[in-house]
């Protein structure tokens, strides 16, 4: 409370404050384009059911599927309330059944950009033609940031249309944007602190974490390495810090075949050897997450690096789900709030200080903090100066007293500059 949060309150008021630059022209493009979209993917969701009804009513849809067209419920859950479910996760099992569900889901996916962001923002940009977003010190129950009116955490960036959103946050005349994104993070603090010592000498080596993984799961060298070696290692390097099952790992392995698109699913017996092979592979990542989960058992709660705490009553409940539902989340807790909200948080109380102490604070202004990323206002001339200071403050923020006799694992921030947030890549 007194070394991380109340030092950034300040901080977070002045980005507040500052706000980022709206290009509202652009908005105004975007908003065009994708309305004639939707209305064309309306109009083929029409001729395609051969009906006109409510695309926005999950009620209209569950009719035509599976009344009209018949479509099979099989392997379709239900909801709360014992209806067939139309979520996005549910139509996604029946887009080979029909091509209606394709564009159904375009559909929704759409609606949603234009809803929440596209028609929303515009009106919610300052006379000073800026958007002041609020930014939520503790708005997660792992202690990240969280922010509204508007939400500009939830953007999504994995679609193109998602990712246009961003080109309308720019930069004043005379100044870049410039985002310092913490790499790996999450894995490089479950590295520190299982203490885990092949993890930390790959990242100390500066290895790519996901090959260094394949290679000792698969036990090949580098020469015999594939993509899909490497991309499994990457779902189950990720998976465990979320405590990821067996089922839940089968589904993330399975792939899709390139001819015909159709998903080709991997065996459960395939998912629990990998599975299992990995935890033999890595006994100390093993021991540490057995050791968050029975702490958590025993107190009710975890606790991050630098001590913050994260109850969870669930744990000891007599209900198996809700029980194990709590032990995922107690497994990711300490390793998600130690990168992504007590290092972030850190990191940017000793970024503000350094500038100050360089005499930048007027000229670099932080205006987003997204995830395990910061992004500030910077005057063009000031540009390399201030990279290099935040760079630093970033990289060195885990006291040594945190670390102790062990050998630390390096934070690595990559940087990216450009006019708008969408040119940072």
């Amino acid at each position: 409370y007194k070394k991380i949060e109340v030092p950034i309150i300040p901080i977070i008021k002045e980005m507040e404050d500052k706000g980022i630059l709206v290009d509202k022209e652009y908005f105004k493009k975007l908003s065009d384009e994708y309305h004639k979209d939707l209305r064309e993917i309306e109009k083929k969701i029409y001729e395609l059911s051969g009906q006109e009804f409510n695309i926005n009513s999950p009620k209209q849809i569950s009719e035509i599927l599976f009344i009209k067209l018949g479509l099979s419920k099989k392997g379709i859950k239900k909801s709360a309330g014992g209806a067939i479910s139309t979520r996005e996760s549910e139509l996604e099992k029946l887009t080979d059944l029909h091509p209606v569900v394709s564009e159904i889901l375009k559909y929704r996916e759409l609606q949603k950009l234009v809803s929440t962001y596209i028609d929303t923002i515009p009106a919610l940009v300052g006379e000073d033609g800026r958007l002041h977003a609020n930014f939520i010190q503790t708005g997660t129950t792992t202690g990240r940031f969280a922010s509204n009116n508007p939400n500009l955490q939830n953007i999504p960036t994995r679609s193109e249309r998602g990712r246009n959103i961003r080109n309308a946050f720019i930069a004043k005349p005379g100044s870049k944007l410039v985002s310092f994104d913490y790499s790996q993070i999450e894995l490089r603090i479950a590295a520190l602190m299982s203490r885990d010592s092949y993890f930390i000498e790959s990242f100390r080596k500066g290895k790519d974490i996901h090959q260094a993984v394949a290679m000792k799961v698969f036990k090949v060298n580098e020469a015999g390495l594939t993509k899909e070696m490497r991309r499994r290692a990457k779902i189950i390097n990720f998976g465990i810090l979320y405590g990821m099952g067996v089922n839940a790992l089968r589904d993330n392995l399975s792939t899709e075949d390139e001819a015909t698109g159709k998903k080709v699913d991997v065996g459960r017996q395939e998912a629990q050897n990998f599975y299992d092979n990995y935890f033999q592979e890595f006994p100390q990542i093993a021991a540490y997450l057995e050791s968050i989960k029975n702490f958590a058992k025993k107190y009710g709660y975890t606790k991050t690096l630098f001590g913050r705490k994260r109850y969870f009553p669930g744990i000891k409940s007599p209900i198996p789900f809700i029980r194990a539902m709590a032990e995922r989340m107690a497994i990711n807790a300490p390793i998600q709030g130690t990168a992504t909200a007590d290092i972030v948080k850190i990191g940017m109380k000793k970024s503000e200080d350094a500038l100050s102490e360089a005499l930048l604070k007027d000229k670099v202004k932080i205006v987003l903090q997204i995830h395990d990323e910061l992004i500030y206002e910077v005057e063009e001339k000031y540009e390399e100066e201030s990279i290099q200071i935040i760079k630093e403050a970033l990289e060195n923020v885990i006291p040594d007293e945190f670390i102790g006799d062990y050998e630390s694992v390096p934070l690595v921030v990559s940087v990216a500059s450009g006019k708008t947030w969408g040119d940072l890549k």
